[in-house]
């Protein structure tokens, strides 16, 4: 057996161990969602100051089943709203870029390297109506930028297509929040109805469920501990 069938087979048995501290509905709940979850489709946010704008996406995501979201901060910091994002954000996997002096580029080059297509919200020369874009060209990252002067030009500069909302009215553009909505709505609908493998690995199913078991089971770490003392003790 190859140390990556071990791995796994681990995590499912510690899987199966952690599920003994929590009840049947919260078990058959987890299985559940778990099914629609999706790393086909991933967000990212860039500089969104106000905290129930990116609360409200961080909502969106867990809604329409976006595991991921990646949260640059160059001149800003990230607060979540709690009234906002109704914890949310406890069943998604969210990774912060604030480290750098160019966030921006240090997390669309890491999107690009895992093979996403980096695809800028924003109306542009050679953009594509959200309607028209293309989901079977690979899976892809939706940027976000900031509600006032909206995405950088690092992040524009990296972008490999745009996408814009049809509008028809005096107003120019949509709030953020209602942006990521009606985006996700549209492509999320559109990715499930077609033939796309975009449902998560195995591996990736029993990673997530395990940080949802985590965050859902008290003293958590102490009950993981026991059970890899149970393992080695097997071992023996």
């Amino acid at each position: 057996m190859s140390n990556s069938a071990a791995s796994l087979d681990i995590k499912k048995a510690l899987a199966a161990y952690l599920s003994g501290f929590m009840t049947d509905d919260r078990n058959r709940l987890f299985d559940r969602i778990i099914k629609h979850r999706t790393r086909y489709i991933t967000v990212v946010l860039e500089d969104i100051y106000q905290p129930h704008n990116a609360s409200a996406v961080l909502r969106t995501c867990d809604c329409f089943g976006i595991q991921d979201v990646h949260i640059i901060e160059n001149r800003y910091e990230y607060n979540l709203n709690p009234d906002v994002a109704l914890g949310s954000s406890n069943w998604l996997s969210i990774k912060r870029y604030n480290t750098g002096s160019d966030n921006t580029t240090g997390c669309l080059e890491m999107l690009k390297q895992e093979g996403y297509r980096i695809v800028a919200t924003t109306p542009y020369a050679n953009d594509t109506l959200l309607t028209d874009f293309d989901i079977e060209a690979g899976k892809f990252a939706l940027v976000f930028g900031t509600e006032k002067e909206g995405l950088s030009t690092v992040a524009k500069n990296l972008a490999d297509e745009f996408v814009k909302i049809p509008m028809y009215g005096f107003t120019e553009s949509f709030n953020i929040s209602v942006s990521a909505a009606l985006s996700l709505f549209h492509l999320s609908e559109k990715m499930r109805h077609s033939s796309i493998g975009w449902h998560l690995t195995e591996e990736e199913r029993v990673d997530v469920q395990l940080d949802w078991m985590r965050y859902s089971i008290r003293d958590s770490s102490l009950i993981e501990k026991k059970f890899f003392e149970l393992i080695e003790k097997n071992a023996k």
